[in-house]
């Protein structure tokens, strides 16, 4: 782990995984609502976390031992009723070399967790997915994708929340409102939530 200065209230920590930024969020945030360490907004990254709003040094932060990895059942769990139906769900099953109904089956096997957010207000990056099921983004994005649109790329699970040009690979859809403002906190998935897909 890494601390540096960024302008004259933030720090940024720089993590060597997904899992380390987990820890370091579910920890920092843990010390904030304890009243050790004072900042306003945590902001996690693919490997990366900034603190904004600091009124610590960055010697008092890199001085803290690292924390234990975040057990797999911390956090809120929520459901997503999902639809496997997806435009590119046989593509994913030809690159995983499965049947196309196995995709399916992992998927609603896996425990995500969503890592950080980003793109487009509401929209989650979930991790969870071994590294051996990653596939790659679609070599040109399409200029819409429905709402609701659950889809794979790289090692993210993401689900879209509001119609967008977009190039994961689509393996099927949710009619979860997943970003909605007249909710007292818009988005329904954020950072450190579980997220399990329910096939329908």
């Amino acid at each position: 782990m890494r601390v540096r200065p960024v302008g004259g209230s933030a720090l940024l920590i720089e993590c060597r995984d997904g899992a380390e930024v987990e820890a370091w969020r579910a920890d920092l945030w843990r010390r904030r609502e304890a009243g050790e360490l004072r900042f306003d907004e945590i902001v996690p990254g693919a490997a990366t976390i900034l603190l904004d709003g600091v009124r610590f040094s960055a010697a008092t932060l890199a001085a803290l031992a690292p924390p234990p990895p975040l057990p797999a059942t911390a956090g809120p769990l929520i459901d997503i009723p999902t639809t496997f139906d997806g435009a590119d769900v046989a593509d994913v099953a030809s690159r995983w070399g499965v049947p196309v109904a196995a995709v399916a089956q992992r998927l609603t096997q896996t425990s995500f967790r969503v890592a950080f957010c980003g793109f487009a207000p509401g929209f989650a990056y979930l991790r969870g997915l071994p590294e051996e099921w990653s596939v790659p983004r679609l070599a040109a994005p399409r200029s819409r994708v429905p709402a609701g649109s659950v889809a794979l790329a790289d090692s993210y699970l993401g689900i879209y929340p509001a119609p967008s040009p977009g190039g994961w690979r689509l393996v099927g859809h949710t009619d979860q409102e997943l970003f909605d403002v007249r909710r007292e906190h818009p988005a329904l998935l954020t950072p450190g939530t579980r997220v399990r897909l329910v096939p329908t």
